[in-house]
């Protein structure tokens, strides 16, 4: 295994949820959502990450269309990864995260988590899913 974290992405327009691994790669936690800027700033905001966790790996969450064929939602994110990777060196891999989001909402509303409160926490939560489904793949 590695040593150092990985950190897994929810990629989207507005946001980028984050979330880290333990050293051993077993559990996923959440980081933080960042706010999307401009996409230096964003890059920025990730390489503290990335510095302050001593991750090695980034596993970014791949939006695919339900028949698995990559739209242009996939082509935004596959393109922001392909400058994270020229900035920070780390090698980045994908993680089909169709249906994540769906997921993280359920989650939430069972957990009786305010409409509002849900906003700020659900991007967070789906990279937490996309990086545990990961994990859980790679153990395997």
């Amino acid at each position: 295994m590695l040593s150092g974290r990985i950190m897994g992405l929810d990629i989207g327009n507005n946001t980028i949820g984050v979330a880290v691994s333990d050293l051993m790669g077993m559990t996923a936690q959440g980081v933080t959502t960042i706010k999307r800027k401009s996409k230096k700033e964003d890059i920025e905001e990730l390489k503290k990450i990335i510095s302050e966790k001593q991750v090695n790996l980034i596993v970014s969450g791949l939006p695919k269309n339900m028949n698995g064929s990559v739209g242009p939602q996939a082509e935004k994110v596959i393109k922001l990864c392909d400058y994270i990777k020229e900035e920070t060196g780390l090698e980045i891999e994908f993680w089909d995260e169709r249906l994540t989001t769906v997921s993280a909402e359920k989650m939430l509303i069972s957990g009786d988590v305010s409409r509002k409160n849900r906003k700020k926490v659900i991007d967070k939560l789906a990279a937490v899913l996309i990086l545990q489904n990961y994990l859980d793949f790679k153990k395997f």
